[in-house]
């Protein structure tokens, strides 16, 4: 079915509101091994299908939060119907839009799942994901991340093209995974696989400034190893209020990361850059791996230079 179709027919089911309210809490006997969680914000044209795409999945044992950023459309009403149909789902509000990267947090923090898997309110999900993605990790104790191959779909689900991400990063070193994901990584897929919570918590998570969801699988990096599923099982939709569209474009993305801020904060590059130090810091790094690795940002900020000295320019000096 069409996604405006299947929008309009949620809509047309609504569950009264004092139902809903006695049945978006989810009760297990025991806590699930798998915590699916939602960030969402004004995706009322999609997020039937998100949610729908999950609650299909053939590997059924999970809890499934989804955050509301404070959406201004119909988002509410349709997540409180899915939360009142099926009790592994939790709905909850945010009172203000604390930004995408802030909902991804806060909604990690509602989970309990030793594994643990973002999914964005726009995009879908073959059926059998959860399932080849829980054998692999429980059959893995050494990978931290397993995520599938990407189909990109446009706003109406139609093909745009098949992407290959292989970010199958199988080497021993923690060093040289770090080095490969950044070396390889184009659009960035692999944060909404199936994680483990446990190396998660040894992240700063997904971040406030740009390309943040890129550091993050940085710090998942060193922490171990991804696996990369061989079939096509993520269909990620591009459309104008994706927040991967117009990434040129301050005011969507300021709208994007930080949209209670008053100002453009700016400074994009030297927020990466002192992230990427201070994840080294921090990391499981030995004293020799972390100079190479420091080493390496040096020799990017030499290359970036120009650039570099333009945004101080842009920030400090006077108009």
């Amino acid at each position: 079915m069409p996604v405006d179709g299947l929008a309009q027919r949620v809509r047309g089911q609504m569950t009264p509101p004092a139902a809903v309210a006695a049945s978006a809490v989810v009760i297990h006997g025991k806590a699930p091994p798998v915590s699916l969680a939602m960030p969402a914000y004004n995706c009322e044209r999609y997020i039937a299908q998100a949610i729908e795409s999950l609650l299909s999945q053939s590997y059924g044992d999970f809890e499934f939060v989804i955050s509301d950023n404070a959406s201004t459309d119909g988002t509410e009403s349709i997540c409180r119907h899915y939360a009142a149909l099926d009790r592994r789902v939790r709905y909850v509000r945010r009172s203000e839009n604390v930004g995408g990267p802030g909902n991804f947090r806060y909604v990690f923090s509602l989970c309990t799942g030793g594994y643990h898997k973002w999914s964005t309110a726009d995009d879908h999900w073959h059926p059998e994901f959860l399932k080849e993605a829980v054998a692999v990790l429980q059959a893995r104790p050494d990978v931290v991340l397993c995520y599938p191959r990407t189909r990109l779909i446009d706003a109406a689900g139609e093909k745009i093209e098949d992407y290959a991400d292989d970010l199958a990063l199988e080497q021993e070193s923690a060093r040289e995974r770090w080095r490969a994901l950044y070396r390889l990584i184009g659009l960035c897929n692999a944060h909404l696989g199936l994680l483990r919570r446990e190396a998660m918590l040894k992240t700063r998570l997904i971040a406030g400034h740009p390309a943040s969801d890129v550091d993050f699988l940085g710090e998942m990096a060193l922490q171990g190893k991804f696996c990369v599923l061989p079939e096509i099982r993520f269909y990620r939709r591009y459309h104008p209020a994706s927040s991967s569209w117009s990434r040129h474009d301050s005011s969507h993305q300021q709208a994007y990361y930080a949209p209670q801020a008053s100002k453009r904060i700016g400074l994009d590059r030297w927020r990466r850059l002192s992230f990427r130090f201070g994840m080294l810091a921090r990391g499981p790094l030995g004293v020799a791996d972390r100079l190479v690795l420091a080493g390496d940002l040096l020799h990017q900020m030499r290359w970036d230079r120009a650039e570099l000295v333009q945004e101080l320019k842009g920030r400090f000096l006077p108009r």
